[in-house]
């Protein structure tokens, strides 16, 4: 499989490159908020900053930075 071929078809980053919403729960209220999947946290209605941990590929790959592209990439592991 050429190197192209892996980046474009890579499972672990779909949710990253094609966002989805995820709802995680308020530590403060117990409200619902809504997360992108490509986003570290949110707002929630009262007030709270909610955020998630992102575990994927994106901590490991060699070719995350190309796959999902660089500012996503730094927006979600910073620049190192």
């Amino acid at each position: 499989m050429k190197k192209e071929d892996a980046v474009s078809h890579c499972p672990g980053a779909a949710s990253i490159r094609q966002p989805k919403p995820e709802y995680v729960k308020c530590p403060e209220c117990g409200g619902e908020v809504e997360i992108w999947s490509d986003e570290l946290g949110a707002e929630c209605e009262c007030g709270a900053h909610v955020s998630r941990d992102v575990e994927s590929c994106i901590k490991w790959c060699k070719h995350a930075k190309e796959c999902i592209g660089e500012e996503k990439y730094n927006k979600l592991v910073g620049d190192k």
